[in-house]
């Protein structure tokens, strides 16, 4: 006997639906949100799994992969669609919802989303944190320069880089003012640690790069 299975997942806990081709519901149950839990709980259908489905979401990449480790047919339904269906369905709960994701699940009416390898959100999530550093440090640049303004010192534009104006300024123009010294060298040295960081992950980066030819050649089209 075929069966279909739907999970509701949420932080915590996730709802699961298991349905047959006759519609029918067969079982139903709340679990922690883990891999091993929800293998080991459908481990008594094994063999019989037609489908499995739950909807796009936060905890979606990791559950997935997971899942599909312990050899587990599962697909990744987009949300927005499925909301289409669950919204018509009277009292709104984690039960509700699994049961009505099990009957898409079941009918096959649902818009599959390809979800990638960890490999590649690892690679992501690498990306995200430069940018989110890069900002860090641009936003400290602006506040510096702004700051600075409100005591009459221009920043500017000189040769050597930030780093070396702000040298100067320190030493020079914040001789009449010794009490804004730590202010401006706190932020000059949570610059100073930022770019550290940035350079810790640009080599993690090139590694990455270094793997895939695609993108050393696309590389060599920017420098170009």
């Amino acid at each position: 006997m075929s069966v279909f299975v739907a999970l509701d997942v949420s932080q915590e806990l996730t709802a699961v639906s298991v349905v047959n081709q006759e519609e029918s519901i067969i079982a139903e149950a709340k679990l922690a949100t883990c891999p091993d839990a929800i293998s080991a709980y459908l481990e008594r259908w094994s063999g019989q799994h037609e489908r499995m489905g739950m909807e796009t979401g936060p905890p979606t990449v990791w559950l997935w992969n997971a899942l599909i480790e312990r050899d587990l047919p599962i697909i990744c339904l987009d949300a927005r669609h499925a909301n289409g269906v669950l919204k018509m369905m009277p009292n709104k709960s984690d039960r509700h919802d699994a049961r009505g994701l099990a009957q898409i699940v079941r009918t096959g009416w649902y818009k599959a989303v390809q979800i990638k390898s960890h490999e590649a959100y690892v690679t992501r999530a690498l990306l995200t944190a430069r940018d989110a550093l890069v900002g860090m440090r641009v936003r400290l640049e602006n506040e510096v320069r702004g700051l600075l303004k409100t005591f009459g010192v221009m920043f500017g534009k000189r040769v050597g880089g930030f780093k070396r104006r702000a040298e100067e300024i320190i030493t020079g123009d914040l001789s009449v003012a010794p009490e804004l010294v730590p202010i401006f060298e706190a932020l000059i040295k949570a610059r100073r640690d930022i770019l550290a960081r940035i350079k810790v992950l640009d080599s993690q980066i090139r590694t990455v790069v270094r793997r895939h030819k695609p993108v050393q050649l696309l590389m060599t089209a920017i420098s170009a």
